[in-house]
Parts: structure tokens; C-alpha cells; sequence
């Protein structure tokens, strides 16, 4: 099982050519999965008032779940045990949204695809890009 960051998750629907070749191939062949907090994180970033930190998304979240869906993409939940697991997580990544994928990441066994270099840094987390 794969669990997309954020930004794999938008690019792989952008058909972006910023996914490497191999990673496009192992995202084909095998379950794809995404966290709820990617989500949350897109709803937010797309609010911001400040044009430079803003995301320029053109779908509701509503429109994104509904990819995810057709595309055979699971959503994952935010659990209690997935919210204790970022609280021992070391402070290697402040962002909030990031430490929530990484723990889930880890709790469930998945391989992350990202290609956030920070992320990396968990030397705990599976991890392809």
C-alpha cells in the first residue's frame, strides 16, 4: 500500500510530469491511499488570502474525495492512535499536516511517496521518490 503526500496526491491528478517515471509506475501497480489531513491541508492552503502561499485548486474537496474514489484511492481517517503517534514523533518536520502522513505512514505499514526531503528524515518511514 502507497500513501500519497499532498502534493503526490495533486500531481498525480494533474498528470503532472514532476512525479518521476518509476514512481508513476509503482503508484500503477499498487493501492493507493491517502490521508484525510491531505485534504484538510488543500482546503486550507487554497483559502489563504496571500497569493504566494496560497494553492491554486480549481475542484472543491468534495470534487477531490470524489476523484480519489473513482480513481480507486482510499481516504484514510485521522485516528486517535495516529494522533498519539504524532505526539512521540521526533521534531524532525513542524508541519502538522506532514507528521499527521508520517505517522499513519508508519502505524500502518505503508511506503510514503514523497518527495518532501524532511519526510525523509524519519528513518522509520517507507518511503519511495
Amino acid at each position: 500500500m502507497l500513501l500519497l503526500d499532498t502534493h503526490a496526491l495533486i500531481w498525480m491528478f494533474s498528470d503532472s510530469e514532476r512525479i518521476p517515471v518509476e514512481t508513476r509506475k509503482a503508484m500503477m501497480e499498487n493501492d493507493l491511499c491517502v490521508s484525510i489531513a491531505s485534504l484538510w491541508e488543500i482546503g486550507i492552503k487554497a483559502s489563504l488570502k496571500r497569493e504566494e502561499k496560497r494553492l491554486n485548486i480549481n475542484r472543491s474537496i468534495i470534487e477531490i474525495a470524489g476523484m480519489c474514489e473513482q480513481q480507486g484511492v482510499g481516504i484514510l481517517p485521522v485516528t486517535p492512535e495516529a494522533c498519539d503517534a504524532v505526539r512521540t514523533l521526533p521534531h524532525i518536520h513542524e508541519d502538522p499536516f506532514d507528521r499527521m502522513i508520517v505517522a499513519q505512514a508508519m502505524l500502518g505499514g505503508m511506503t510514503l511517496v514523497t518527495k518532501d526531503e524532511n519526510i525523509w528524515k524519519y528513518p522509520e518511514v517507507k518511503r519511495l521518490w
